[in-house]
């Protein structure tokens, strides 16, 4: 067979992801600090952005891009009693010349609500090692020792190891802990719970044998196994019942009652309250969405002095354009946002009314196929995004819950609510009445709800609710 060359037209359709797009989607999924330090990176690199001024008011000659989209709010109805709305418009009509603000004056506080800054537990314990007298060696043993404590006030540390790096004895280095074991709180630097517990019960000259015997078998506490612990501890049940409430008096983590570190807040992206004329309201929250401007005179001033220039003028030009396209970006995500928080707040509109029972099953496609976008859309804007309603603050992804059949043949219902059915189940439980799996699965069926054994077991133990077998060994004792 002869082979030949030849030339032929033919027509296709490709989609190419261009750098400019990769990295609008990527905005999509940055929570509002990564949002943030972006911004301030663009900022750096681009001489024409500008944040604009706290008080919102731009002056003549720094001019918002792109129409002025990310200062203006249309209104618009998403479903029956459903208004969404963005906060910047109600922020800028506040700061209005004129225009009255509820925000108290700072004046009006007094010297004692501002707090200082908490201390640490390892600035506590290094306060206590130099007030301590120790040799040159063991107040190098201390502070090695204090440089491996965790927040928690427990000691993660090989000393064998410790010892080697420090080229001293181990023994000197057990002996320098037992001295760092006595400091305040009770039960720091210790290695294990058990010893943790054994610390505080010591210095309340507490550690007999019978609690000896109690502290070494932790593990059939936690199992509630209180008949073997009697026999462990060769105690009668009224001694058993006071060494437990001792036990429950001590402190498990005694570094967690120091601050390790600054406080951490959640700010919600998305506001959602009750609407004057009924339904809900939903917008965005300003103090997320950064406020960014192009200086219109210094990009005239510049291009003039730099008009000979064609490597300056392209310089400029590209600036120009990123600034445009990173203000268009920062305004189509938000209304990205605020489009799937206003699907998501019709959806569940039962429970913002009546509680987390009545929260329904749904999933990223449905709110996918509602709004016309892409279900990987929807997952990167519910991504660490969260919202505040008169139920409290929740991520976004919390409202997407599996479906549970309805043994009815009716509409499913949601996995976190029959958690939270569970959970009230066993809560309202009376003592000579402990429901087992088997129990809350008729219980759960007698609602409507279709269940198997192995999933109750799965929701109980992910909050960490005992078996029955547990509860009532405690309920017993507790009796």
């Amino acid at each position: 067979m002869k082979s030949s060359a030849s030339i032929f037209q033919c027509q296709k359709q490709t989609f190419v992801a261009t750098p400019q797009l990769i990295e609008s989607i990527r905005l999509l999924q940055l929570t509002h600090a990564e949002l943030r330090q972006f911004v301030e990176h663009e900022i750096e690199k681009n001489p024409l952005l500008e944040l604009a001024s706290n008080d919102g008011e731009a002056s003549s000659d720094v001019l918002s891009t792109s129409g002025g989209d990310a200062y203006i709010s249309a209104h618009e109805n998403v479903g029956h009693g459903l208004t969404t709305s963005c906060a910047l418009e109600r922020l800028s009509q506040s700061k209005s010349p004129g225009a009255t603000t509820n925000v108290p004056p700072m004046q009006g506080l007094a010297r004692d609500q501002f707090t200082a800054e908490s201390e640490t537990l390892h600035n506590y314990v290094a306060r206590q090692i130099a007030l301590t007298v120790f040799p040159p060696q063991d107040q190098l043993i201390a502070g090695e020792l204090a440089g491996h404590l965790e927040d928690t006030g427990y000691l993660r540390v090989d000393l064998l190891e410790l010892a080697g790096s420090l080229n001293v004895r181990e023994a000197d280095v057990e002996r320098v802990l037992g001295t760092l074991q006595r400091f305040d709180p009770p039960g720091v630097f210790a290695r294990t719970l058990s010893e943790c517990l054994e610390i505080q019960l010591r210095q309340r000259d507490r550690f007999d044998p019978a609690m000896a015997a109690l502290v070494a078998n932790l593990e059939m506490l936690a199992q509630r196994d209180f008949q073997a612990l009697k026999r462990r501890c060769g105690v009668d049940e009224d001694d058993i019942l006071d060494m437990l409430h001792e036990i429950r008096a001590l402190d498990p983590k005694p570094g967690n009652r120091f601050q390790s570190g600054g406080p951490e807040f959640i700010t919600p992206d998305v506001l959602v309250q009750p609407a004057p004329g009924g339904g809900w309201q939903v917008e965005l929250e300003p103090d997320t969405l950064p406020k960014l401007l192009i200086n219109q005179t210094y990009f005239a001033e510049v291009s003039r002095a730099t008009s000979q220039d064609s490597r300056d003028q392209a310089f400029l030009k590209e600036c120009l354009q990123n600034a445009n396209w990173l203000i268009r970006s920062l305004d189509q995500r938000a209304k990205t946002i605020l489009k799937v928080a206003a699907e998501i707040v019709r959806q569940q509109d039962a429970f913002l009314e009546r509680g987390v029972a009545h929260l329904r099953p749904l999933n990223l496609r449905a709110v996918a196929d509602a709004i016309n976008m892409h279900e990987s859309t929807v997952s990167r804007v519910t991504s660490q995004k969260y919202m505040l309603t008169p139920r409290g603050v929740f991520e976004l992804k919390y409202f997407f819950t599996a479906a549970i059949a309805s043994s009815d043949g009716g509409d499913g219902h949601s996995a976190e609510a029959v958690r939270h059915r569970i959970k009230a189940m066993v809560a309202g439980e009376p003592n000579n009445n402990v429901l087992s799996d088997d129990d809350i699965v008729a219980r759960l069926k007698e609602t409507g709800v279709e269940i198997a054994r192995r999933t109750v077991a799965k929701y109980r133990d992910s909050m960490n609710i005992p078996s029955s077998v547990q509860r009532r060994r405690e309920k017993r004792m507790k009796a």
